[in-house]
C-alpha cells in the first residue's frame, strides 16, 4: 500500500510553520494515542503514521528532501525507510523521541520507561552512473560500537527501574511534585553491573562489521539512505542506532549529468561533418550508433530519448542523452592539403554562407528542454 502524503497525514499545508507542524502532530498523537484507544490496531497505525510524518517534517533537512523528491527520496535502502522509524517503527522509539510533545502523559499519567538507543553512523558510498541508473548492492566494512560479550546490568538504584525521579518542592502554595528523567540511568531503568575487560564504561567495544546495502535505481548525489539497526549498539542491550548512507556520484570522464539528463561531446573531423558519417558512442549500459548528417555544423545537438537516468520519484520516465557535435579543425596540414583548401578559398567554394535557418546557442538550449 502506498504511503500517504505527510502533509495530508497531519492535515496541514506545505507552507505550515514549525509551530503549526508541532501542534498538528500533537493533535493527531492525542487523538490516536494507544492509551486512549486500547486494543484499536487502526488507531495505533494512525499514531505511528503521524509520528513518521512529524519525524520528517520537523527536521529542516529531511523536510527539504521530502518537498523535492517525495517519499522516493526518503528511503529504499535495506532495513527500513529514510526516517528514524521507517518500516520497522517501534512504539518505544516514538515515546522516547517525541515524549515532550505529549505533555503530562495519558491514562492517569502512566510513566513509560525509556529504552536506550545507540548512536547513528554515517558513511559515504561512491556510485558511477551505471550503478545510479540500474541500482546496485554494496558490501562495506564499518567500525562500530558493539555490546561486549558478558556485559550484565542491574536495576538502577536511584529510580528502582522506573526511569524517572519524583521531586517534591515546598512552595508558598504548598508542596508541588514534579517528575523528571532519572539522572543516573538516563531513563533506561538499568545501569551496568559487570563490564568485561577491553570494554568502555557502557560495556561497548569497537569492532568491524560487513554490511550489505541495497542502492535503489535512480539514486542521486547527496541522497541519504537509512539502514535501520546497523549503527552503534546501545548500552545495556537497547535499540541499535542506524547506518546513514550518503550517496556520492563518481565523476565520469565522458558523460556528464544534469538532473535526469546526460550530456557528452562528440568530435568529428571536417570531412565527416561535410560528408556525413555514422559514429558509435558510449551510453550508460552499452554503446549505440548515431548518424551524423551530411553538412552537420559544429554545435549541433542530437537528442537520444530515454537514454538518461530514471525519474527519482518512481514515475517510470527517464531523462535523455544529449550529444553535442564539435567539428574538429585540423591543426596540421600537409602541403597538398594546404593547396587544396587554398584553392577552395580562392574559388569561393567553401565560404561560410549561413542560410538564416541556423539556430543560436540559446535556441539550442531551449530546444533541449522542450
Amino acid at each position: 500500500m502506498s504511503k500517504r502524503d505527510y502533509y495530508e497525514v497531519l492535515e496541514i499545508s506545505k507552507s505550515a510553520s514549525a509551530d503549526e507542524i508541532k501542534k498538528a502532530y500533537r493533535k493527531m498523537a492525542i487523538k490516536y494515542h494507544p492509551d486512549k484507544n486500547p486494543g484499536d490496531n487502526a488507531a495505533e497505525e494512525k499514531f505511528k503514521e503521524a509520528a513518521e510524518a512529524y519525524e520528517v517534517l520537523s527536521d529542516g533537512n529531511k523536510k527539504a528532501r521530502y518537498d523535492q523528491y517525495g517519499h522516493a527520496g526518503m528511503g529504499g535502502a535495506a532495513g527500513g525507510g529514510f526516517g528514524g522509524f521507517g518500516g520497522g517503527m517501534n512504539m518505544e522509539d516514538i515515546f522516547s523521541q517525541f515524549g515532550d510533545i505529549f505533555g503530562g502523559g495519558f491514562g492517569g499519567g502512566q510513566q513509560r520507561q525509556q529504552q536506550s538507543r545507540g548512536s547513528n553512523l554515517r558513511v559515504r558510498i561512491k556510485l558511477n552512473l551505471e550503478e545510479m541508473i540500474a541500482g546496485t548492492q554494496k558490501t562495506i566494512k564499518v567500525k562500530k560500537m558493539k555490546l561486549a560479550p558478558g556485559v550484565t546490568a542491574k536495576t538502577c538504584p536511584t529510580c528502582h527501574g522506573s526511569g524517572a525521579q519524583i521531586k517534591v518542592m515546598n512552595t508558598m502554595f504548598g508542596q508541588m511534585q514534579t517528575q523528571t528523567t532519572c539522572g543516573t540511568c538516563q531513563g533506561v531503568g538499568k545501569v551496568a553491573d559487570k563490564i568485561p575487560a577491553g570494554a568502555n564504561a557502557q560495556g561497548l567495544i569497537k569492532e568491524d562489521e560487513e554490511i550489505t546495502i541495497n542502492i535503489p535505481a535512480g539514486a542521486r548525489d547527496g541522497i541519504q539512505l537509512n539502514v535501520r539497526g546497523k549503527g552503534n549498539d546501545a548500552p545495556l542491550g537497547g535499540t541499535p542506532g542506524d547506518l546513514l548512507v550518503v550517496v556520492e556520484e563518481e565523476v565520469d570522464k565522458v558523460i556528464k549529468r544534469e538532473g535526469d539528463n546526460l550530456h557528452q561531446e562528440l568530435y568529428v573531423s571536417f570531412a565527416e561533418a561535410a560528408l556525413g558519417t555514422t559514429k558509435e558512442i558510449n551510453v550508460v549500459g552499452g554503446k549505440v550508433k548515431i548518424k551524423v548528417d551530411e553538412g552537420t555544423q559544429s554545435g549541433k545537438i542530437l537528442r537520444l530519448a530515454g537514454k538518461g537516468l530514471p525519474n527519482i520519484e518512481g514515475y517510470g520516465g527517464k531523462g535523455d542523452m544529449f550529444v553535442h557535435i564539435n567539428v574538429w579543425t585540423p591543426q596540421k596540414l600537409t602541403k597538398e592539403q594546404k593547396e587544396f583548401f587554398k584553392n577552395q578559398m580562392e574559388n569561393g567554394d567553401m565560404n561560410a554562407e549561413p542560410t538564416g535557418k541556423e539556430k543560436t546557442f540559446f535556441e539550442k538550449v531551449k530546444d533541449m528542454f522542450n
